[in-house]
């Protein structure tokens, strides 16, 4: 008999593991993973760098960061947050930086130094792990007398007293879930990049510039949202925009990818955005500038840039509002400027498929919030039953943010099975 079974090797599980083993060291605790290695998602994350959190170390301002979840996450983050996680890692001699953004990297920039962090504090703990090891079914024994878990796997049945599921966005384990009597809220991408086939960007991958995105309507307007995750508003996004290979990706991207992720799962993936490429102007406003610019300025539209945007883009916006490379200010007229104008502020792309970003695999849906203790990670039906980290129906923007969520939900369902043991003593 365990005491404790975590189901899934990765940042939750190990996260609540090591907490629980060091608040009650005389138990038995065993992580079990289906793959033949742990921590893979630590591992490939930020580029193998692992991008550990985020310098947000305000509770509330570090919730907003949550498309589902925000409500939810401000208690935990009041107990446990960002602040805290850096002092885990430097209690443990590992050193974490802050870079432009806000992204926390370990100054070592290898997320090697994460995972040997975890898997030797494991050793050290007596913490045992099983790889290879994939959870088959689940059963809640309840006999009048006692009360544990059975975890049924490939070649072993495992007796616990409790189960923390830290698996991540894993269906099979949502189907068990299910069977168990949890809601689960039905899973869709989340942190995804457009694809777009357009000869206005198709000639300058790896451009990036600061610009705002929003998602048309089936009728051409801004996206209203409805969504009880996202607040009242349009769907809109502002921060830097990357052009690739395949369309668009970078922060602006991905941050509108996962505040959308519901609705545009909805339209299949193909529906229209808005970009303004520069954000400081609307199109009249631009008009008037472009036409103060036309009284005094000799040379072509082409050679001119008038705003801080690159040289690139302008020239291909230049074209696409259908003024040639030999025009000069002099000679555009008003509608040409006019033109010029919407394909800077108002650009419209269309948008068919998506594509993963990098290897961040992010996912909206999980276990129903209403049904989680968000004080212990608790189940509410089911006792001595733990979620942490992805599991759930909490997913964040790119940064940091979902790592965090898997800290904070790891740690204080390590001290909901301290608390619930403390007072079985």
């Amino acid at each position: 008999m365990h005491d404790i079974i975590i189901i899934g090797g990765g940042a939750a599980g190990f996260y609540s593991a090591i907490h629980i083993a060091e608040g009650l060291p005389n138990l038995n605790i065993a992580i079990l993973e289906r793959g033949k290695e742990v921590l893979t998602k630590v591992k490939v994350s930020g580029g193998g760098r692992c991008n550990v959190t985020h310098a947000q170390f305000d509770p509330k301002e570090l919730s907003t960061n949550y498309p589902r979840g925000e409500k939810e996450l401000l208690g935990p983050f009041h107990s446990y947050a960002s602040g805290d996680t850096v002092g885990f890692f430097e209690e443990r001699g590992i050193e974490l930086k802050i870079e432009d953004d806000g992204r926390m990297f370990p100054v070592s920039n290898s997320s090697q130094t994460i995972i040997d962090c975890f898997t030797s504090e494991a050793d050290r703990l007596g913490i045992t792990l099983h790889t290879r090891c994939s959870v088959t079914g689940i059963k809640r024994i309840d006999n009048g007398t006692e009360y544990f878990w059975e975890v049924v796997t490939h070649e072993n049945t495992f007796k616990t007293r409790y189960v923390v599921m830290a698996t991540g966005s894993n269906p099979k384990m949502w189907n068990l879930i299910h069977q168990l009597g949890h809601t689960i809220v039905p899973p869709a991408p989340s942190l995804f990049t457009f694809n777009i086939s357009d000869e206005r960007i198709s000639d300058i991958p790896g451009l990036s510039t600061v610009a705002e995105v929003s998602v048309l309507d089936k009728k051409g307007k801004h996206q209203k949202l409805k969504s009880k995750d996202i607040k009242e508003g349009v769907l809109f996004s502002e921060g830097p925009l990357l052009i690739t290979h395949w369309g668009m990706s970078g922060p602006a991207i991905l941050k509108l990818s996962a505040w959308g992720a519901r609705l545009l799962k909805e339209y299949d993936y193909r529906f229209k955005i808005s970009v303004n490429w520069a954000p400081e102007y609307h199109q009249n406003g631009l008009v008037d500038l472009f036409m103060e610019v036309k009284q005094v300025e000799r040379k072509t539209v082409l050679r001119t840039k008038v705003l801080e945007i690159p040289k690139r883009l302008w020239k291909n916006l230049v074209a696409a509002a259908g003024i040639k490379d030999t025009e000069t200010w002099p000679d555009v007229s008003k509608q040409q400027l006019q033109e010029l104008a919407e394909q800077l502020t108002q650009c419209v792309f269309q948008v068919n498929g998506k594509s993963t970003f990098k290897e961040e695999f992010v996912t909206a849906g999980g276990v129903e919030l209403k049904e989680v203790n968000f004080k212990t990670y608790e189940s509410k039906l089911l006792p001595q039953l733990y979620f942490a980290g992805e599991i759930i129906n909490v997913d964040a923007i790119t940064g940091g943010f979902n790592f965090q969520n898997a800290w904070t939900g790891g740690y204080l369902a390590a001290q909901g099975i301290i608390h619930n043991e403390t007072l079985n003593k």
